[in-house]
């Protein structure tokens, strides 16, 4: 899989639901002028009233009218276009919140990342394998309580404030294998774009539908209205006229509900395939996801969600999420059989109920992903050496790819991390001391002012859990540092925003302790404060510079920093800079080598900032372009890669956890 291709399509399938947006709105505009002029019609001149057991009843006389009224057309259309606009504007704006806010508004329960719950605790790890395989900050972890079906759903704006939910059904119903090839699907959805769009077609829908929404609760509004002889003798007619136009907007809101489910169908159903596709390519086990999936058509409850709000999220999930009315013209996913045998094409249609309660307590520690302390499959990881060869085109080409390699190597990398520090990344007491704990300096003096500054900045609780730490720490080689930081992530995402504050202030003074910034140190802060910053606020996100001379300095500057980062010789970087500025043919003869002034880490920062809002197109190139770079001598160093990391982080581009072979 192409990241930079599924961000693409991505963006075309947004263009799509745009028209068919359009198309809906033009329906319902042309649905409420039709009822107009009957309202009109009906209502009549002359009304004439009877008076029958206390109550007032009008007979309203119908009259010719003329079929085009511009002015009457105009104001449905405006008064449509205004209610439509505004809802979806509302919705968008309830979402802004990312992936947490979609959670929150369905109900659902964050698993807290020191849950003691076996069942919670595997799909932790299930979640944490594939985040550092696929390169991107680990989601946070959601339940839906009360949903006894099988499904799941991963929803955000940004990578960085990505979340996955799944039902308790999923959780209960589910072996390992199958929720990995669950979590495999929505994981895939995140790396192919499909939540931003997700969230933006439930804006639209919300906006389509919230006229029928009005309409029913005119009516709700009018229940055991009596209108008696005493009243004015109009006081019934208004709330004859009231009903009429609840029917009137609960009508409309039929027709944009129909349009709604259509849209969602359309845009939802052929992605599911190619998620299918990607997890069984994630994980290299088909019968993880064609074993979910034969549950589902088994179970009683099947992939139903019940929940008040969960409708408008149908297309978020795994599985189709209600029953289709009208067959598979609603279907928001395509039917189990097809899924299964597009996977296995031999499937017999059999489908299985499942077990009351996956048994977890009783599956090997292995198998349940509780077994961090045994050794890694293919031995122990060992420390790279400083310079090892590097391919360009393998890593490009894996930027957001699900392969079995980067899976099986997360695992082992995960297996060989000791419990201390897994513990630590996923406690909020312990993770701001773990991330400070990757800071501390080798040098005992600046150490010992490394400390004091813990103690005196963020207490003396962090200052002892990061000394608790220490014997752990120690045994961490340059391999495991930053995904370390991964697994803090969503630790340090829920923290309270002063507490936060203080963490990244405390960072920056222990970063600064020797007066000086290494490579590492540069690309950790780097990485925490982009992905913790978009996960706070990920409707920041745009993409507004599309012309390569607008950033050819910041390009340069990004360029400059690779080729000068570990060159033995001015030659060598002149080359190295040479091979990634051709990359870039639009602007190659505007690229210089940059003197190392010029392109220090300050300097680089502050471009990384700026090339952050280019299209997705400048970046795909650059990351190119820096890939050929580093691969000028045909070897990576370990302050290459995290230099490239941190470039990838700044780009919200996903680097697979062997990709820089740091």
């Amino acid at each position: 899989m192409d990241f930079f291709e599924a961000q693409a399509r991505a963006k075309k399938r947004t263009t799509r639901l745009i028209v068919l947006f359009v198309f809906a709105v033009a329906g319902i505009i042309l649905a409420g002028y039709v009822v107009a002029l009957t309202l009109e019609s009906q209502l009549g001149d002359r009304v004439r009233s009877r008076r029958d057991s206390g109550f007032v009843d009008y007979q309203p006389t119908a009259r010719h009218i003329e079929p085009w009224q511009p002015g009457l057309f105009f104001a449905v259309t405006a008064g449509t276009l205004a209610i439509v606009g505004l809802a979806s504007f509302w919705k968008w704006n309830e979402f802004s919140g990312g992936g947490s806010a979609v959670a929150a508004s369905v109900g659902a329960r964050r698993v807290q990342p020191n849950t003691t719950d076996l069942r919670e605790r595997q799909l932790l790890n299930v979640t944490e394998e594939m985040a550092i395989a696929a390169g991107l900050p680990t989601p946070a972890v959601y339940v839906l309580d009360d949903e006894p079906g099988i499904n799941a759903f991963a929803a955000g704006l940004t990578t960085s404030d990505a979340v996955v939910a799944v039902t308790r059904g999923t959780l209960e119903k589910l072996t390992r294998d199958e929720l990995q090839g669950v979590i495999g699907h929505e994981f895939s959805h995140i790396l192919n774009g499909d939540m931003r769009l997700n969230l933006r077609l439930s804006a639209i829908i919300f906006g389509i539908l919230v006229i029928g929404l009005a309409g029913r609760g005119i009516l709700w509004s009018l229940r055991g209205v009596r209108v008696s002889s005493r009243d004015s003798k109009n006081s019934g007619g208004v709330v004859i006229a009231i009903g009429l136009a609840g029917v009137a907007l609960l009508m409309l809101g039929y027709v944009g509900y129909f349009f709604g489910r259509l849209i969602q169908a359309a845009v939802s159903r052929q992605r599911e395939f190619l998620a299918d596709a990607s997890a069984v390519q994630f994980t290299r086990n088909p019968g993880g996801i064609t074993g979910a999936l034969k549950k589902i058509g088994g179970y009683a409850l099947g992939s139903n969600v019940i929940g008040h709000n969960t409708s408008q999220l149908s297309h978020f999930f795994f599985a189709q999420g209600f029953r289709s009315n009208f067959g598979g013209a609603w279907a928001t996913h395509p039917p189990l059989a097809e899924r299964i045998r597009a996977i296995d094409p031999q499937f017999d249609g059999k489908m299985f109920d499942p077990p009351e309660l996956v048994d977890v307590e009783n599956q090997s520690f292995l198998e349940a992903g509780f077994a961090p302390t045994l050794p890694s499959r293919f031995g122990p990881l060992k420390p790279p050496p400083r310079r090892v060869p590097f391919r360009p085109a393998t890593v490009i080409a894996g930027i957001g790819a699900l392969t079995e390699t980067h899976f099986r190597a997360a695992q082992d990398l995960l297996v060989s991390i000791s419990p201390p520090l897994r513990a630590a990344a996923r406690d909020p007491a312990q993770a701001p001391a773990l991330v400070y704990g990757l800071l501390l300096s080798a040098d005992e003096a600046v150490r010992a002012r490394q400390f004091a500054l813990v103690a005196t900045q963020d207490g003396a609780p962090a200052a002892a859990e990061l000394n608790a730490l220490l014997p752990a720490l120690a045994a961490v080689g340059a391999e495991v540092r930053l995904p370390l930081l991964q697994l803090a992530l969503p630790t340090l995402r829920y923290l309270a925003p002063a507490a936060l504050d203080r963490i990244l202030y405390v960072l920056d003074e222990l970063v600064h302790a020797d007066s000086q910034v290494t490579v590492f140190e540069f690309a950790l802060q780097k990485m925490l404060a982009r992905q913790l910053g978009l996960a706070r606020a990920p409707a920041i996100v745009t993409g507004d510079i599309q012309s390569f001379p607008a950033v050819a300095r910041e390009i340069a500057v990004v360029l400059s920093a690779l080729a000068r980062a570990d060159a033995r010789t001015p030659a060598e970087a002149m080359a190295a800079f040479s091979a990634g500025a051709a990359q870039l043919k639009l602007v190659e003869g505007a690229l210089m080598l940059l003197a190392v002034d010029e392109c220090g880490l300050a300097s680089l920062d502050v471009a990384l900032d700026k090339l952050a809002t280019a299209s997705p197109f400048i970046k795909q190139r650059l990351i190119i372009a820096a890939a050929q770079t580093i691969a000028a001598d045909n070897t990576i160093t370990a302050s290459e890669g995290e230099l490239f990391r941190a470039l990838c982080a700044a780009l919200d581009v996903p680097v697979p956890l062997d990709g820089t072979a740091v």
